[in-house]
Formats: C-alpha cells, sequence, structure tokens
C-alpha cells in the first residue's frame, strides 16, 4: 500500500538545509534572502493545499521585507507564526470561527517580534485548534491540518500547522506554544526537535494565562542546532534576570548522566508496542553512551489528571466568556465548537474543585525538584500511542470521549507545564508500518535548557534524525 505523503523538498536553495546553514549562506553572499524566500514561498504553494497548515499567509510582504533583510542569527530564514500570536497585518484568530470576523493586527506580539530580531522573515500564520484545546489539528467546520510522513494521520497539536510545514521542508523553523505538549507533540509527530523552555524564560506568551503560567514559546526545527541557536539569541535579546545562562549549546554532552527511565503503571497502561519498542531502544541507546539509566515509578497521576482537567476547563470558560474585550471584538460566542462550549459549561458544577485544583498544581513544582534530587534527566515518550488517524481526536466526537482519548494519547507532557521545567522531544524513533516518526522526550531540573540541548546533540549525533527530504527508508 502506498503511503500518502508531502514533501516540499527539492533542488533549489533551501535544499535540505536547516536554519542555521540558510542564514549562512546569506550572509557569505551564496544566494539572497529573496531567492531563499521566493523558494520557500513556491514551497508552500505545492504542498499546502495538502497539509492545510496555512491560515493566513503574507507572501507579498516577505518578499518586501527579504530585500531588505535585517541583520541576525537568522537572516532572511523563512518561519510562520502560530495563529495565536499577533503578527502587524494579519489577523489573529486562535483557530476558532468565533474570530472568523477578527481585524487585522497594528502590531507584533513580542513572542513575534523576537523571531523577526533574529533575521527570520515571516510567511503568514500556522493553523493551530480552536484556542489550543485539543492535540490534534483538526476543526468542526474546515479540513484538518495533516501529517506530512502520512497525510491519512495528524500532525499533532496544537502547534500542528507549524510542525507540519517544518517537516515538509517549506521552512526550517517555525513558532509554537506549549501548555500541553503543544510543542512536543507536533515534534513527535513530525519528527522535529520540540523544546518546551522553562516556565518565564522566554517573554510571556500571547495565548497565556493569568492562573498558572503553562504556557511557554518557543520553536519546531529539524535539527538540535537550530533549537540551541534560538535560545542562544532570544537570551541575547532579552536576558531573564534571575535565571541560570544557557549561552550557545554547540556540543554534545562529554558527560554520563543519571537517567531516570519512567516505568510501572504509566509506561504500561498507556503505550502502544510500536512506542514502547522504540522506547527501550532509545535506552539502549542511552547506555551505550555510558549513561546510567535506572527506572523510576511515578507517583499516581489521577489526582494530576484531575486537576489538570479541572484547569482545562477554566482555560475554556476564561475564553468564551473573555475573548469579546480581551481578542477582538467580532469575537462570537455562538461560533465556538460544541467541544470548546462543552468544556466551558463544566466549570459551574466544578467551581468548588478549582481552589484545591490551582494550589496541588501549584505545588507541583515542589515534586520535580524532589525528582531531579534523584537524577539528572527523566526520559519517556513523547506521547503514549503512534500519531492517530486523522478524526480519532475529531472536533465531531463528544467533549468525554475526546478528553479520554487526549488524556490516553497526551499522558507525559502535562506534568512539565505544571512544574515549569524544561522538556525537549526528539525524533529517535520511527514506524516503518505508518511511516510516521515516534518521539522520546527528556525533561530536567528547572533551568536546565543547556543540559537538555547538549545530550540532545549527543543523541542526535549517534542517531541521525530522519528527514522526509531522504525519502522513506528501512
Amino acid at each position: 500500500m502506498t503511503i500518502p505523503t508531502a514533501s516540499a523538498f527539492t533542488d533549489d536553495v533551501l535544499a535540505r538545509h536547516d536554519g542555521v546553514a540558510i542564514a549562512s549562506r546569506v550572509r557569505e553572499g551564496e544566494v539572497s534572502a529573496s531567492e531563499v524566500i521566493d523558494a520557500s514561498i513556491e514551497r508552500a504553494k505545492r504542498v499546502d493545499p495538502s497539509l492545510v497548515a496555512i491560515v493566513a499567509e503574507c507572501f507579498d510582504a516577505a518578499r518586501q521585507r527579504a530585500s531588505g533583510a535585517r541583520p541576525g542569527v537568522f537572516s532572511g530564514v523563512p518561519t510562520v507564526i502560530k495563529d495565536m500570536t499577533d503578527v502587524a497585518g494579519l489577523p489573529t484568530r486562535y483557530g476558532s470561527a468565533a474570530l472568523a470576523n477578527s481585524a487585522s493586527v497594528q502590531r507584533n506580539h513580542p513572542t513575534a517580534q523576537q523571531l523577526f530580531d533574529m533575521g527570520m522573515i515571516c510567511l503568514g500564520k500556522s493553523a493551530m485548534p480552536e484556542f489550543g484545546f485539543t492535540a490534534s489539528t483538526e476543526f468542526p467546520d474546515h479540513p484538518p491540518t495533516r501529517n506530512p510522513w502520512n497525510l491519512d494521520h495528524t500532525p499533532g497539536g496544537s502547534s500542528g500547522g507549524s510542525a507540519a510545514l517544518v517537516a515538509a521542508g517549506v521552512i526550517p523553523i517555525a513558532h509554537g506554544s506549549d501548555g500541553g505538549g503543544s510543542i512536543r507533540i507536533p515534534a513527535a509527530c513530525c519528527g522535529l526537535v520540540g523544546l518546551k523552555p522553562t516556565r518565564g524564560r522566554l517573554p510571556a506568551s500571547q495565548g497565556g494565562e493569568p492562573f498558572l503560567g503553562i504556557v511557554t514559546d518557543g520553536v519546531l526545527t529539524r535539527s538540535v542546532r537550530d533549537t540551541a541557536q534560538f535560545m542562544a539569541a532570544a537570551e541575547r535579546l532579552a536576558p531573564r534576570p534571575g535565571f541560570t545562562p544557557i549561552g550557545h549549546a554547540e556540543r554534545p554532552l562529554d558527560r554520563p548522566l543519571r537517567i531516570a527511565s519512567v516505568s510501572g503503571e504509566l509506561l504500561d497502561g498507556s503505550v502502544d508496542p510500536a512506542v514502547k519498542r522504540e522506547f527501550e531502544s532509545t535506552l539502549q541507546l542511552l547506555e551505550s553512551l555510558g549513561h546510567r539509566v535506572e527506572p523510576i515509578e511515578l507517583p499516581s497521576t489521577e489526582q494530576f489528571a484531575e486537576d489538570f482537567r479541572n484547569f482545562w476547563f477554566l482555560l475554556a470558560w476564561t475564553a468564551a466568556s473573555t475573548s469579546k474585550g480581551r481578542i477582538d471584538s467580532s469575537f462570537d460566542r455562538d461560533r465556538l465548537s460544541d467541544f470548546v462550549k462543552g468544556l466551558a459549561s463544566q466549570i459551574p458544577s466544578r467551581l468548588h474543585k478549582l481552589p484545591g485544583a490551582l494550589i496541588r498544581l501549584r505545588r507541583s513544582s515542589r515534586r520535580c525538584a524532589r525528582l531531579y534530587a534523584q537524577c539528572d534527566v527523566l526520559v519517556s515518550p513523547t506521547v503514549g500511542q503512534r500519531p492517530p488517524q486523522i478524526g480519532h481526536l475529531g472536533m465531531d466526537l463528544s467533549m468525554d470521549v475526546l478528553m479520554q482519548r487526549m488524556r490516553q494519547w497526551a499522558c507525559f507532557t502535562p506534568i512539565a507545564n505544571a512544574t515549569g521545567a524544561p522538556a525537549i522531544s526528539l525524533p529517535l524513533g520511527f514506524d516503518v508500518e505508518t511511516n510516521l516518526p515516534i518521539g522520546i522526550m527528556f525533561s530536567a531540573n528547572l533551568q536546565q535548557e543547556r543540559l537538555l540541548l547538549e545530550l540532545a546533540l549527543q543523541l542526535e549525533a549517534a542517531r541521525p534524525f530522519r528527514s522526509l527530504g531522504e525519502g522513506t527508508r528501512e
């Protein structure tokens, strides 16, 4: 059976280069920023009809900016911004029909501006599910965003459009945000590097919330060095007082670590055989590199899952109740999906549970500190199953069914959002049967991004990541 894919890789000025390589070629005069942007736009036009990953384009503006590309570590490199962050001249619609009539904004949000100050050039806004509330970029009123490795499957969410475009080769780097796994899950589905930084490391997310600060911005890339370069540049542009500097992580880790591997009920009850096989292969790789890997059974996550679910209901209620004044006056609550309305409707009956849930979620950082007193890094699958087929996490499902399926699939990622700790998904596994990547997640203590990046560089060198630009290989 032929698996449908959507690869934009071709023998043009972008070739299979990552962002660092493209910027270097622009600086050295080997290619112009205009040539790079033209090539990226042509790639987008070729594959986006299959991917449905761009929700608003600004190709003409990108061409104009390329003619006077600003200097920076990513000078002339094309990117997209997730559709929950303002870009001047484009509307911000949060993936929702309720904001279909929102006007174009006048200013860049600081998160977008930071990427542009690095020299990146925006091609448009990338698709996301409504307000980021699901882990698959699907919609009740128009076609879903698809995974370029296998178009019958999801690219994940909520940064699914960004991930699909990077994996397909349209761009080398894209903006994402992560409030429950929304960078790491699409990275796992699409064979990318996806780092959720420590809470507060980067400027406050536009899609954030005032209760816990679970949402953190970042990027999705095909190489570890692009992510490392982004973090180093972000640190230079906006130093964060009180944070341990990351610096520029350029060299692979050269010392053994104490690595705790998730085991027990969480692993046995949530992980399908293909993911478990690739996870065990990664543990063997870590041991071969000299790391000490020991299983650890995490405390029961039942209470955490219930608290996080109640918090999700609170976020939906906030979106439904405040978006008209907070985002755009055209917001039409009646056009919210039944799923988001269903989430928001849970709050009246659960209001009494919220104070305790918020207190326990805030205290989860203490559990994080106790865990990392025993190890340097925690390793787990990024998600419990291979990327599901389109429709398995569809917005037409009942709220209870969709929430249960998401909990089973995205069972590992939310903990780092609650604790604020950094976590990175790496494409260390692959399922030949479905032609889909499998991500492995590494988490560390607060402010330990450099450790994760150096470990990622070591693993990338030991097991080079697959790319759609290389075609299918056994």
